[in-house]
């Protein structure tokens, strides 16, 4: 709900539990006074403190009005050199060189339903959400910067964007234009970003803010495997079910910059965007830009409740599932089977292997293209390899449907092989300066997703594979950062453009994907979690999660990424053990416990599989299909910190609370180990519940007294507690 103060302006947003609230003040400054528990309201300017502060310079209009400077008064969006030398959000360079920004409020438009941004991800909506678009202009430099906020009351969510006009008569360079700040008054702020590498990501690291400027950010042309746009400030106190946090995501899937800032007078701000290194837009009289969408989650009750309002409004308002209301398929992969040695024949032998077994999908990976058989070249060259698939997928896919199974395929469109035709035709469509080498990662370089007539090329490349074959399920991968970023399309002054381009570029495909095709499932992949962001989510409902398939290094990487994102976003399968990453043992049960917190498959030769792990498999795969809802769905409590505690928990509860799945991994067994107990979380203390289909125990107690756990005997052992009401 949005509430107005037209005579004061004074706009407060109201959701479920909390309060966001701003004002234009005399001097037409839009001043941040309040975000946090839901309050009755009224102007909430009295707590702004006025007072001079030495080296904090004071507006022209204002006098001598010493106490009153934009370098100490909580802003709603920062200006740039005219006195805040706090972290701007927004910097420009008209013809004159100048790079100030002194925005003031004009006007607003409040209306209902969910705004949208044309070529980029966000949010969606009908009449439950409420959009204000409040108008700030530098009458000089004549930019005008609109700020969108979306409303949705019900799951605690604020969006932010920002697009800005050139209404000038000159040309003007962009450069930052940052999607969301927030000024704190307090100074008992951690924050918490989430953290790794390749095969480690998103693993979570908390620091108490200290003087100066906290960040992370990405320079590799995605969101990264090494920093995640999703960043939380909260109270020193706070954890799981208590203390207040605010979780900040951008919808963005290129280079971002999370900064956090601890000022002179012990406050702090947050400023959440496109990172400035290598961004200049060029903007012509008329011309607009647009910032991605930020969204903000206020939770008085702790990271507990914080994610399940992320997740609720992920799934029902971002993410497009073409399975919607359905069942996605259990599917299989053969990458860890084949890895590029592979027939029509094997694959087939492979599929078989997997009959009976619940598997509803196969999907063969890389190597069934051009001239694939390493990864040092192919790439580009969408045809298929008719020496290893005689006949092509034509003759390969009603093979695997006769076995009862769908057929997916793995596909990587934005790179390309130097040794390929594609390359050979076209060298200037790959990323790179001319007279300098080209830096390659997995043996390969990146397409210009910049230029139209590239993605045409490929996106036509990838219609005549999906028009011909009955595929049904596409795993898109990107196995490489961005570098010798210059596009041979744009002039010198706008190759500052490249980088945002390219991520526009990605956006425009998959668009056209889901407009051509919207049955098609598709898994977003870049070398596991490199690109695991909203944006993403925005076009492919599912993630893979992290290269890393062994179930206790999982148990950290999908734990660090519940803090935002859902189950149902998290590529996870069960593969091989020995673990092909680490080497670990782990029994197929703990595999499977693992995986099922999230898409759920297999990445493996299910032919190889003995008698009893047969047996297992096909366990895992009924239990997942009927319980698929409630594990897909569910609120999602966190039970344990695998980074911490000696074993890990989490758990599953369905919205009415009749029916909870409770998964644990025991850690390292210790000879004498200690008697523990299980508190759950989210029952309804005034139910009673069976406990794998026994017994009778009141919700209360299951929370407050807990569930004894079993002894472990041996390392990293599974246990699954299914509750139904009785």
């Amino acid at each position: 709900m949005i509430v107005l103060d037209k005579e004061n302006r004074v706009f407060t947003l109201h959701t479920q539990n909390t309060t966001y609230q701003m004002k234009a003040d005399r001097h037409n400054i839009l001043l941040h006074t309040y975000y946090g528990p839901r309050i009755s309201g009224g102007d909430l300017s009295y707590l702004i403190q006025y007072a001079d502060r030495g080296f904090s310079p004071n507006p022209n209009e204002v006098g001598d009005e010493r106490d009153y400077s934009l370098d100490t008064l909580p802003q709603e969006y920062s200006s740039c050199g005219v006195g805040d030398f706090r972290i701007p959000s927004i910097e420009f360079e008209p013809e004159d060189g100048s790079r100030l920004a002194d925005l003031r409020y004009a006007d607003y438009t409040l209306y209902r339903g969910k705004y949208a941004l044309e070529g980029l991800p966000a949010f969606w909506g009908g009449e439950e959400w409420e959009t204000l678009v409040i108008r700030m202009k530098d009458t000089a430099a004549k930019m005008s910067v609109e700020l969108y906020y979306g409303v949705l009351e019900e799951r605690d969510l604020i969006t932010r964007a920002v697009r800005v006009i050139n209404q000038g008569t000159e040309t003007v360079r962009l450069q930052r234009c940052a999607s969301l700040c927030l000024d704190f008054q307090r100074d008992d702020l951690d924050f918490i970003t989430f953290d790794g590498c390749h095969t480690m990501e998103r693993c979570p690291s908390r620091a108490p803010l200290r003087p100066g400027i906290q960040s992370v950010n990405s320079l590799r042309g995605t969101s990264s495997h090494h920093h995640n746009p999703f960043v939380i400030l909260c109270e020193r106190s706070a954890n799981e079910d208590f203390g207040l946090c605010y979780g900040a995501m951008l919808v963005y899937s290129g280079n971002f910059q999370a900064a956090a800032e601890r000022t002179q007078l012990e406050n702090n701000r947050l400023v959440l965007g496109i990172d400035p290194y290598n961004f200049c837009f060029t903007l012509a009289p008329g011309e607009a830009f647009t910032a991605p969408e930020a969204a903000l989650v206020c939770s008085p009750g702790g990271f507990g409740q914080m994610s399940r309002q992320f997740h609720r409004a992920l799934r029902e308002h971002l993410i497009r599932d073409p399975y919607e209301g359905r069942r996605r398929p259990v599917l299989m992969n053969n990458w860890e089977a084949t890895y590029f040695d592979f027939t029509a024949d094997k694959l087939v032998d492979i599929a078989r292997g997997a009959q009976g077994l619940g598997i509803e999908l196969f999907v063969m990976d890389d190597g069934w293209f051009g001239s694939r058989d390493t990864d040092l070249s192919g790439l580009g060259d969408w045809s298929v390899n008719l020496s290893k698939l005689p006949g092509g997928l034509e003759a390969l896919v009603p093979r695997i449907q006769a076995l009862g199974m769908g057929f997916g395929l793995w596909i990587e469109p934005e790179m390309v092989s130097e040794n390929s035709q594609l390359y050979r035709e076209h060298p200037d469509w790959a990323l790179g300066v001319p007279g300098r080498p080209q830096a390659r990662g997995r043996s390969q370089l990146v397409l210009d997703f910049s230029r139209r007539e590239v993605r045409d090329y490929i996106y036509e490349a990838m219609r005549k594979i999906l028009d011909g074959a009955g595929i049904t399920y596409i795993k898109w991968d990107m196995n490489r950062s961005l570098s010798d970023v210059w596009s041979a399309a744009l002039p010198a002054n706008r190759q500052g453009e490249v980088y945002h381009r390219y991520v526009l570029g990605v956006y425009d495909i998959l668009e056209r994907l889901r407009r051509d095709y919207p049955e098609l499932l598709i898994e977003s992949c870049s070398g596991g979690g490199g690109r695991f962001d909203a944006g993403m989510l925005y076009y492919t409902p599912q993630i893979w999660c992290s290269d890393n398939t062994d179930a206790v290094d999982r148990l950290r990487i999908q734990y660090g990424t519940s803090f935002c994102y859902p189950v149902s976003a998290m590529g996870a399968h069960v593969s091989v053990s020995p673990n092909e990453q680490n080497g670990r043992v782990t029994s197929m049960e703990t595999r499977g416990t693992v995986a099922m917190s999230g898409t759920f498959g297999y990445e493996m030769d299910l032919g190889r599989c003995t008698r009893e792990e047969r047996e297992i498999i096909k366990r895992q795969t009924a239990f997942f299909k009927e319980h698929y809802d409630l594990i897909q769905k569910g609120d999602y409590y966190r039970l344990s910190d695998p980074f911490t505690a000696p074993f890990t928990a989490w758990e599953q509860v369905s919205p009415d609370r009749r029916e909870a799945l409770v998964s644990l991994v025991t850690g390292p067994t210790q000879a004498a180990a200690p008697f523990r107990r299980l508190r759950l979380k989210g029952l309804d203390p005034n139910r009673t519940y069976q406990v794998n289909g026994e017994g009778a125990y009141p919700g209360d107690v299951l929370m407050e007294a807990g569930w004894p756990l079993p002894m472990p005997w041996g390392d990293h052992q599974s246990t699954q507690l299914y509750l139904s009401a009785l």
